[in-house]
Formats: C-alpha cells, sequence, structure tokens
C-alpha cells in the first residue's frame, strides 16, 4: 500500500495552499453575490415556511400536494407547487433563498441563528393592517372541527407590524455581529422585498362594517398610509434599497371569480387599482423625504396580460386552479385529498389564490430586468446598481 508523505512537507505550504484556495473560493463567492442579502416581508406570496412554526395556526402549507414540483418533492410551507417569488429572486442575485425567520429562532436553531446572509418575515395570511388573517375564520369554519375554530380566537399569521419588529431585533443582531458601521454597510447594499397588500383588499369585501365605514379609494389610502409607516420604521432600521411589489388582479384568483360565469371580479380589481396608483403616489413622495431607492412592481399589469395571453406564456388554462376541489378547482384548499392536474407549467394558477411556480418565475424575469415599463422607476438589477 502506498504511503501518506504529507508529513514531511512544511507547514507552511498547507497555510499557502489553503489560502490560496479559500481566497478563490471568497472571490468566486463575492463575484456570484450581487448583494449581501435580501430581507422579506409579506404573505403567502413569498412566504417560505414561517407559519410552519406558529403552532396554533391552521394556515399553513406543510402537506401535500404542496410543494410537488419542489426539489424533493417535498412540502416547505410554500404555498405552490415549487418555488416562489422570494426563491427566484435569491438565485437572480447568487444568494441561497431567506430562510424563515420563525426558523432560525427555534429552540433547536437559536444559539447558531445568523441573519447576515438574509431572513424571509413573510408570513401566509399576513396584511398590512394586524387583522388580516381574521377575514379567513367563517371560510375555516365551514371546514375544520371544534376544536380548530377555538384556535381562530388566536393570531394565524404575522401581520406586517409584527415582522418589522422581529426584524427590528434581527437589525440589532446585525449590529452585534458586524458592529455599527459594518451593519449600516451591509444593509444599506441589501434588498428589502415587499410582498403585501392582497389579504387587507380580500378583507375589505369580507367585511361589511370596512365597507360601510370606507369608500374603496378611502380604504386603499388607508392601506397605503400604514405601509408608509412600517417603510419609514424599516428605513431607519438601515433599509435603504427596497422592492415594493403591487398588488395583481386580485379579483382573477379562481376563488374570487363568478361562479357561474367564470369571469374577474372587476370590483376587486378595481380596488387593486386604486392601491397600486396610491402606492406609486407614495413611493414617489418618500424617495427623496428619506433619500431612499426603490423598485415598484407593476404586477396587475403583468399578471393580467398573462391572463389574457396565456397561449403566448405557455399557458392553457388562465381561470381554474391546479390544485383543488369545486368549479374551476377553487370552492375547496389545496390538501392532499384534492384534485390535482398533471401538468402544472400549463396552469395560471396553482391552487385557489396562489400563482404556480412557472408564473413566479415568468414574474420574476420581468421584475428583475425589464421591459423597464412593468417597473418604476428602475428595475431591481438597477437598483442594485445604484
Amino acid at each position: 500500500m502506498a504511503k501518506c508523505y504529507t508529513n514531511v512537507l512544511p507547514k507552511a505550504f498547507f497555510v499557502i495552499v489553503f489560502s490560496l484556495f479559500t481566497s478563490s473560493f471568497l472571490v468566486t463567492l463575492s463575484e456570484a453575490q450581487m448583494v449581501p442579502a435580501i430581507y422579506v416581508f409579506g404573505d403567502s406570496l413569498v412566504d417560505v415556511g414561517n407559519n410552519d412554526y406558529l403552532k396554533i395556526s391552521v394556515f399553513k402549507a406543510d402537506f401535500p400536494h404542496n410543494g410537488v414540483d419542489y426539489p424533493g418533492k417535498v412540502a416547505t410551507g410554500r404555498w405552490g407547487n415549487g418555488k416562489n417569488s422570494a426563491d427566484f429572486l435569491a438565485e437572480k442575485v447568487g444568494l441561497p433563498t431567506s430562510p424563515p425567520y420563525l426558523s432560525l429562532v427555534s429552540k433547536s436553531n437559536k444559539r447558531k441563528a445568523s441573519f447576515v446572509n438574509g431572513v424571509s418575515f413573510a408570513s401566509g395570511g399576513a396584511g398590512i393592517f394586524n387583522g388580516s388573517d381574521e377575514q379567513y375564520n367563517s371560510f375555516v369554519r365551514r371546514f375544520m372541527s371544534d376544536l380548530y375554530c377555538s384556535l381562530l380566537s388566536q393570531r394565524q399569521a404575522i401581520p406586517l407590524s409584527y415582522q418589522v419588529n422581529y426584524y427590528s431585533e434581527v437589525h440589532q443582531n446585525i449590529g452585534l455581529q458586524l458592529g455599527s458601521k459594518g451593519a449600516k454597510d451591509h444593509l444599506s447594499k441589501s434588498l428589502f422585498l415587499i410582498v403585501i397588500g392582497s389579504n387587507d383588499i380580500f378583507g375589505y369585501f369580507r367585511n361589511s362594517q370596512l365597507q360601510n365605514e370606507y369608500t374603496l379609494q378611502q380604504y386603499a389610502d388607508l392601506m397605503v398610509s400604514n405601509l408608509k409607516k412600517q417603510l419609514q420604521r424599516m428605513h431607519a432600521l438601515g433599509a435603504q434599497k427596497f422592492v415594493v411589489i403591487g398588488t395583481g388582479p386580485v379579483g382573477c384568483c379562481p376563488a374570487q371569480r363568478n361562479s357561474s360565469t367564470g369571469e374577474c371580479n372587476h370590483v376587486e380589481n378595481s380596488m387593486s387599482v386604486m392601491y397600486n396608483e396610491a402606492l406609486k403616489s407614495m413611493l414617489q413622495q418618500l424617495k427623496p423625504a428619506l433619500g431612499i431607492g426603490y423598485t415598484l412592481f407593476d404586477t396587475y399589469t403583468v399578471l393580467t396580460n398573462i391572463v389574457q395571453n396565456g397561449a403566448s406564456y405557455g399557458f392553457t388554462e388562465v381561470r381554474a386552479a391546479c390544485c383543488g376541489m369545486g368549479k374551476l378547482n377553487a370552492e375547496f384548499p389545496c390538501t392532499p385529498v384534492s384534485s390535482l392536474c398533471s401538468n402544472r407549467r400549463n396552469h395560471v394558477f396553482w391552487d385557489f389564490y396562489h400563482p404556480t411556480q412557472a408564473t413566479h418565475g415568468i414574474i420574476t424575469d420581468k421584475l428583475f430586468d425589464g421591459p423597464s415599463k412593468y417597473s418604476s422607476p428602475m428595475t431591481v438589477k438597477e437598483l442594485i446598481a445604484q
């Protein structure tokens, strides 16, 4: 048997080789990463598993058929068949997906938790307003036992204000790791992804009291006013580059379409338009006031175009959900006993509210580097370059 003679080589040799190897690795890693981190705030459209750690929540996606096209074909808490926009955006900038915040602060990970590479606070059912998860209570009661119904008085999701509270703790942790100057530099170059608002719109149309108290425009303006406060809080904690995703045509989700005609709910869509216009105006005013950079993505136009011209994007089904039951597969959520389409690539929608992995991929491509008409005042790629 051949002998290993490494013991006769000088220690300096190994130091030099190791240094060269690690230096090369670090340079490669640095070139691959366009930003230091992504911090994600939002709802189920970008939730990567936070709700799995809410023990009392019934709003979870930790079961099949969710994840059927995800690596390993496992349900991860993502509301879809595979990756979502947060995953795809991370890939675009050369980063791993930002992990769920609650997974990092769980008992098993708390001592070794690090937030420097990014973290996700997004939570299925979350909204700009704190009570956005309450709108689903009546729906859940139709299908759940008394035991689950008794849990509905507890918080079912992590609303945006709570997500920012969590981020304040992350900010403190990063300061301890990198020092004040290092943390400021790190966060100023990182992306802050905001995907929220749809649940608040759904909530308005399910709450007669809100409808009596506010007009569509007044409620949309109130949503924007509350979002502004949270963006200001993030900025005070180091955020400089915001990627804000406008709400889509929420009335075209399978669950919101007219049950007899299958047409989109145009009143709900009109509120989404009002919200997006107010959001655009707010960000234009906030930019000079705070000195921030931002991208506002026109999800409404992009998704409407996909729904209206599905064939040009490779879709043959633009109305019905892939996973569910009843008309348009939208009368029951996606569960292990739900009907599942055989080809997820040709469906725009995964379940009664969420896009398929294919749709998320198309949206993220346009978000990242254009066409520029969908991003105001610049694309994500241009924002990073600033």
